[in-house]
């Protein structure tokens, strides 16, 4: 049946008049799903509401834990600086230290120098001094040369050909020169000592080539090494004489 133009206008006006009959009209008109639609956009804008909610308190959640990661960093670099200034601060001491020690043992070794120079300089004293004690065993008649008895008596062999003068150089660095007569027959003889604290090997072959070039004088020179102790090497390569103590 045709609906007119003018039946639309009255329909309208109809429900216009009476509002309660919308509802009605629009279950005739509209499907299930369009009537259900209005329900789905409201239930969907609950489920958008509560998931936005949801996202915003997971982006909450993030940015506190980014603030945290932030603030750990940020704790942990300037840790970092501190170590590496520690480091640093540690690294300095160590080097000072180091150079602390390394002057401590210069001194330690100059004063064991000193120190050992010291003892051999007391004991060389000791030895000069009561030569006739330490000595007596191997010779009597003991006269100790002093420095200006002994320069004369080199000098009169250089200038008899018997020396030169770098010899008698060395003869002039011994520690102690003795003359006597030997005690099994009564040579004369002369003693060179060397004296040392501790008796090396390079004590021995000093005394033995000092002894042969003051043997030129033409009177017999023993080589004698004397000290409170001697080291193995020296033992095996002392030639004569007696190590006093």
């Amino acid at each position: 049946m045709p609906f007119a133009s003018a039946e639309f206008h009255d329909l309208v006006r109809l429900v216009e008049e009476h509002p309660e009959w919308r509802a009605e009209l629009r279950r005739l008109v509209l499907t299930d799903s369009l009537l259900a639609l209005p329900e789905q956009v409201a239930e969907l804008r609950v489920e958008t509401e509560r998931r936005f909610q949801e996202l915003a308190a997971a982006q909450q959640r993030t940015n506190e834990q980014v603030a945290s990661l932030t603030q750990q960093v940020a704790e942990l670099t300037a840790a970092q600086c501190r170590t590496e200034e520690q480091m640093t601060g540690l690294a300095a001491a160590q080097r000072r230290t180091e150079e602390q020690v390394v002057q401590l043992i210069r001194v330690v070794q100059s004063l064991v120098i000193n120190v050992g120079d010291l003892k051999g300089e007391v004991f060389e004293r000791r030895y000069r001094d009561r030569a006739a004690f330490y000595l007596g065993r191997i010779v009597r008649r003991i006269h100790t040369l002093s420095t200006d008895e002994l320069a004369a008596r080199l000098d009169d062999a250089v200038d008899q050909g018997q020396l030169s003068i770098a010899d008698k150089d060395e003869v002039m660095l011994a520690d102690l020169v003795v003359r006597g007569h030997r005690r099994d027959d009564d040579t004369a003889v002369y003693l060179l000592v060397e004296i040392s604290w501790t008796i090396g090997p390079y004590n021995v072959e000093r005394a033995v080539e000092r002894a042969s070039l003051l043997s030129r004088l033409g009177v017999p020179v023993l080589p004698v090494v004397a000290g409170k102790a001697a080291t193995e090497a020296a033992e095996q390569r002392r030639v004569s004489g007696r190590c006093g103590g």
